[in-house]
């Protein structure tokens, strides 16, 4: 059944500057939250992302044949960038495909981490258009020249603007409903692009009016925005494959395995994201005199209580140590020479 994803929680500010804000810089709480493929319908999320792929493809191949006649490098770097985009769905498809496969004897783990390599081929897919984008606008800098069929710039811009709201539309609309909220970062992602498209416009408006430099300019502007989404997608990427979580999981986990009926302390907790799925290993404190059943029981409490507590957690492996005596010998001393070497 498909869990419907909501964004509840209230933000500090109301102010039309920080709802400006919040719209064109959409934030996450999770660094699973970009970048992520975690469809939980996945037929209806990948349906979503080919469809997208094809509606970006078309606005970028409709720009594409503007850029050629009209010479304009600002619409030249809106195209590259929508088709970055476009193209991105491509590696994450095929990342969530794999990581669908069972765990084998080679893959213990099983093919999560293909969504990792899925989003490396993204940042330098990003990398790449931001080099040939900031690169194409300063020869034009260099070598200011008019640009061609304005009008067409100009109607080609509003096609990159209307094709990537209805990206963001539809992306959101279908991110809610099947509980992806990578989904719906893209959505809000592809809305920020279609702003983008508007400086076209207004590039095409200030050579419309005899400013040659407008268009390089604006091309230079298309250019810092992809940077700042490479910036974004880069640091969410490293977080990811140095498996890093949010610190917020780790006390919500800490917080449920407290609260289990038999568990006495919480020791190292560790969490890490495999593909779209987290898992755990903990090690709670039990009474020293509980027998291995009741040890046991305590464990898979304490195990149910984390599937609960932590969005997205798959499996967790609860480690049952004795509460500890004066003067007893530390049972884990025989293990200490292999954690030092």
């Amino acid at each position: 059944m498909c869990a419907r994803y909501e964004h509840k929680h209230p933000h500090p500010g109301t102010s039309p500057r920080h709802r400006l804000r919040h719209l064109l810089a959409p934030h996450s709480h999770e660094t699973a939250d970009k970048l992520d493929s975690a469809l939980e319908c996945s037929a209806r999320g990948l349906r979503a992302l080919w469809i997208s792929l094809a509606v970006l493809g078309v606005t970028a191949l409709a720009q594409a044949v503007v850029v050629v006649v009209s010479g304009s490098v600002a619409l030249l770097g809106d195209t590259v960038h929508n088709t970055a985009d476009a193209l991105t769905a491509v590696p994450l498809a095929l990342a969530f495909v794999l990581g669908r496969r069972a765990a084998t004897r080679r893959f213990t783990y099983g093919y999560g981490r293909a969504e990792d390599l899925a989003g490396i081929a993204i940042v330098l897919t990003i990398a790449a258009s931001a080099v040939f984008t900031g690169w194409t606008a300063v020869n034009r800098l260099l070598d200011p020249r008019p640009v061609d069929h304005v009008p067409a710039v100009a109607v080609a811009a509003l096609v990159g603007c209307a094709g990537n709201e209805w990206v963001a539309r539809y992306r959101i609309r279908v991110g809610r409903a099947v509980g992806s909220a990578a989904l719906v970062a893209d959505g809000l992602h592809a809305r920020t692009d279609g702003f983008t498209s508007l400086a076209v416009l207004l590039g095409a408006g200030g050579s419309a009016l005899g400013w040659q430099l407008a268009d390089p300019v604006v091309g230079l502007v298309i250019t810092a925005v992809i940077i700042l989404a490479l910036r974004d997608a880069a640091r969410e990427v490293f977080r990811r494959v140095m498996d890093a979580v949010d610190p917020a999981l780790v006390d919500r986990a800490e917080q449920a395995l407290t609260r289990v009926p038999g568990v006495r302390g919480v020791g190292e907790l560790r969490l890490r994201w495999i593909g779209h799925r987290l898992r755990a290993e903990v090690a709670v404190v039990v009474d020293g005199g509980a027998t291995v059943r009741e040890a046991h029981r305590i464990a898979v409490d304490a195990e149910h209580a984390l599937l609960h507590a932590v969005p997205r957690l798959t499996a967790a492996l609860v480690h049952a140590d004795p509460e500890p005596v004066p003067g007893e010998r530390d049972p884990h001393l025989p293990l200490a020479h292999h954690a030092t070497a």
